[in-house]
């Protein structure tokens, strides 16, 4: 059984997959400081009133009257977090679009460019060449 599983977990394939999420992961930290630390105060900076998206949410309870922020908020009662949820969907789009323009620069790097159909060799034009040349000989040919 444990060679089974050796032959399994050093497959190709289990492999690639290892390393897709651990770079997953990795790449997921960056794009989440991109988001919040780089894209959110320009977006709030932009806007008036300083647009800050963590802390916008909805209280569901009425111990969240005095409107703290969302951290403190989730911690005294029920608050529906739509700023957050904007947050994590701004952070998946530009992933997806990362992705995309990395997955669509690899395929441009392996196409291979499409160059009709390849000559035929040379033998076998040549042994053409002798076929046309006897046909005209023999008068078979206009």
């Amino acid at each position: 059984m444990l060679e089974d599983f050796k032959k399994f977990a050093m497959r190709g394939n289990a492999l690639d997959l290892a390393v897709g999420v651990i770079i997953g992961a990795a790449f997921s930290k960056i794009v989440n400081s991109l988001v919040d630390d780089i894209i959110m105060p320009v977006i709030g900076a932009i806007t008036p009133g300083g647009l800050d998206f963590s802390n916008y949410y909805i209280a569901l309870s009425a111990k969240l009257a005095n409107h703290p922020a969302y951290a403190d908020a989730k911690k005294i009662g029920a608050a529906f977090g739509y700023g957050a949820f904007i947050t994590a969907a701004l952070n998946f789009l530009i992933i997806a679009f990362a992705l995309f323009l990395m997955i669509r620069g690899i395929n441009k790097l392996l196409a291979k460019k499409d160059e009709g159909p390849a000559a035929p060799p040379r033998n076998e034009v040549l042994l053409e060449e002798i076929r046309d040349i006897l046909a005209k000989k023999d008068g078979l040919t206009a």
